[in-house]
């Protein structure tokens, strides 16, 4: 069965974009938070006009060709002018989580309006046996809430930016992450987490 993943480039301390984001302004002045698409040498694979570092290569190209289908809040999709009415990922599918009308909705993308459980089993369907991507600290945060989320991926910037849209979010409860691999990169530290269910404590 495909898996539920999240990956976000954020700051040390819990960002996912600068300062005052929002339509016309995009992701905030002054993140740093993506530099490292463009800093090296090697090609992505992926996503055209990427050139990373080897190792982020490795990690960003592995994770992208995973990704079948796309779920983004509300916030990310207006904060990124909406994908250009596309996705933000050149092979998958978007759809859209939010709880009010989106008349700026193209064919290229799908409005669900009824909760992160259904925009889940949506993304999943259309995603065709690969895994489901998740954008945005709102989304990633029902979708936790709600168990859904296998997987946890931080490129973790070494910047402390104050300020933006945080992505951790107030959660009912605690949830545990099991570290499957830290990787460092030129100006980015690669962490990727899987995430633990209770049963996986109770058979310990």
């Amino acid at each position: 069965m495909s898996k539920v993943i999240t990956a976000h480039a954020v700051s040390v301390d819990g960002y996912i974009t600068g300062r005052d984001p929002g339509p016309g302004r995009g992701l905030g002045a002054g993140t740093m938070l993506f530099d490292w698409y463009f800093d090296g040498d090697t090609p992505s694979q992926v996503f055209d006009g990427f050139r990373l570092s080897g190792p982020s290569a490795r990690i960003f190209d592995a994770l992208a060709g995973r990704v079948g289908a796309i779920v983004a809040g509300r916030n990310t999709y207006e904060d990124s002018d909406r994908f250009g009415g596309g996705s933000p990922h050149p092979a998958a599918r978007l759809f859209l989580l939010s709880h009010r009308a989106a008349p700026e909705v193209t064919e290229r993308q799908t409005l669900i309006t009824t909760g992160i459980g259904d925009a889940v089993a949506a993304a999943r369907e259309a995603a065709g046996g690969k895994d489901v991507g998740l954008m945005g600290g709102g989304v990633a945060t029902e979708a936790l809430t709600e168990g859904l989320v296998d997987e946890v991926i931080l490129h973790q910037v070494p910047i402390l930016l104050g300020g933006g849209r945080p992505f951790f979010r107030s959660l009912p409860e605690h949830v545990r992450l099991r570290l499957v691999e830290a990787v460092p990169a030129p100006g980015v530290t690669h962490l990727h987490y899987e995430v633990e269910r209770p049963a996986d404590h109770e058979s310990r």
